[in-house]
């Protein structure tokens, strides 16, 4: 056990979970979709289905992992007791590899708006041109330096790369993100952008759209499907209360998402105020990569001067929800590595990451035809099926006597808390049904 590595603190482990939920997604994502979802009505029905959808099915990767002390392979194969199990956990270990591979191209976007802002710094328009032009060059050498990061970090193991920078970075997050709110907040146009993010519009809050857009934000901003939970419930004390570990993961992760959104609106309507299209031709709102590349850089040239600071700002901000999320994700295929085939860690990190960037590279050179797919294939169709299987694992394969004992290890009390009986007949009756129902949404639309 003491070689597998283990958090050294209860906070150690909050932040590094926390900080893998909270991805570049969390930022650009959660804003736009409670401004086009009835402001704080989808909210709170966010945080209501973050705790009745997503928490349950967060246990139960955190429990599974924290039981086998093992890899998302080895773990599903030891439940299970069959290469059903086993052939599981490689759909995962392949699954979130492909996600590494798009999520370094746009991180490395993001590390190319950060360097220029550094170079509008010192007045080297001509570089700064080349770093926001898209080209082959620009994004494989940014992905590639992105994902160096990443496996720096991971070569360091659970206590001195993973949980020693996600104290740092998590952190660092928080009051970037809190001093940008104050600055935004003190432009004209941002009273507009609070009043569209807070101001509830309740006759929208039993739409099928809204419900069904909530529920997705609040299973997928989790990190939830891939391994990443699992892998990181493995390396958790045998005191800890899982229950209580994991709803703080939640509430960071909640927290977060309405933190962006308390930063993003506003600044998009500071944007509007400027000039700058922040609505669409069907009216939506932007989001995505087009509201990070192109509404807020338009933004920031509104500004002046000072317009170069806060960009860097933001996009130091971005860097660091990038990051943590990707050690996160390049530590799944890691473990099973190291411990399945008896590779050293050094050696299996540079491994995979060198197999990642070969496969960041191909979508690269295939722009049009592979970046989309790519993220179809693992986010919408991959990653919800993993999600509904983890759940069929944990509530009709594995023991529900086996699974009491894991949660006794951190609470004498479990046998008797309102969590031990409701959740296992939650994970197996409800959470299958309601992934169920996202996945045929999310496929049909």
């Amino acid at each position: 056990m003491a070689a597998r590595g283990e958090f050294s603190s209860r906070m150690g482990f909050v932040l590094a979970a926390a900080g893998s939920a909270v991805g570049l997604g969390n930022i650009w994502g959660f804003p736009t979709q409670v401004a086009s979802n009835g402001g704080a009505a989808f909210v709170l029905v966010y945080i209501v289905l973050a705790f009745l959808l997503a928490y349950p099915v967060l246990m139960a990767e955190l429990i599974i992992g924290r039981a086998t002390r093992s890899n998302m392979v080895d773990a599903l194969g030891k439940i299970s007791g069959s290469n059903i199990g086993r052939a599981t956990g490689v759909w995962g270990f392949v699954t979130v590899s492909l996600i590494l591979s798009f999520y370094a191209l746009v991180a490395g976007w993001m590390l190319s708006h950060f360097l220029q802002t550094i170079s509008d710094m010192l007045g080297q328009d001509a570089i700064s041109n080349w770093l926001v032009s898209s080209s082959y060059t620009r994004d494989i050498l940014f992905s590639g330096i992105f994902l160096c990061l990443t496996a720096s970090i991971v070569t360091g193991g659970v206590r001195q790369g993973i949980e020693l920078w996600s104290v740092r970075l998590m952190p660092a997050l928080f009051i970037i993100i809190v001093l940008l709110i104050i600055y935004v907040s003190t432009l004209d146009g941002a009273v507009e952008g609070w009043k569209a993010y807070l101001l509830p519009n309740f006759s929208l809050i039993m739409e099928p759209n809204l419900l069904i857009n909530a529920m997705g934000q609040a299973f997928f901003s989790m990190s939830l499907g891939v391994g990443t939970m699992l892998v990181y419930g493995s390396y958790v004390s045998k005191k800890e209360n899982l229950p209580t570990l994991g709803a703080s993961v939640a509430l960071v992760d909640i927290g977060v998402a309405i933190l962006a959104g308390m930063l993003i609106i506003p600044a998009m309507y500071v944007a509007l105020h400027n000039g700058v299209k922040i609505f669409s031709d069907s009216g939506a709102l932007i989001e995505g990569p087009n509201l990070i590349f192109a509404v807020l850089p338009s933004l920031f040239e509104t500004m002046g001067t000072v317009g170069i600071y806060v960009a860097f700002v933001f996009f130091a901000l971005m860097i660091i929800a990038a990051l943590t999320s990707s050690i996160s994700m390049l530590e799944v295929p890691v473990a099973y590595v190291v411990e399945s085939k008896g590779i050293g860690r050094k050696r299996a990190v540079w491994f995979l990451t060198l197999l990642v960037f070969i496969m960041s590279s191909t979508i690269a050179f295939n722009m049009d035809s592979l970046f989309g797919f790519v993220i179809d294939l693992t986010t919408k169709y991959s990653q919800p099926l993993l999600g509904l299987v983890l759940c069929i694992f944990a509530g009709w394969v594995w023991k529900r006597d086996q699974i009491l004992a894991e949660l006794k290890q951190g609470s004498e009390q479990a046998e008797r808390s309102m969590f031990w009986k409701i959740w296992p007949w939650y994970v197996r009756f409800v959470c299958p049904v309601v992934i169920a129902i996202m996945f045929y949404r999310s496929i049909v639309d």
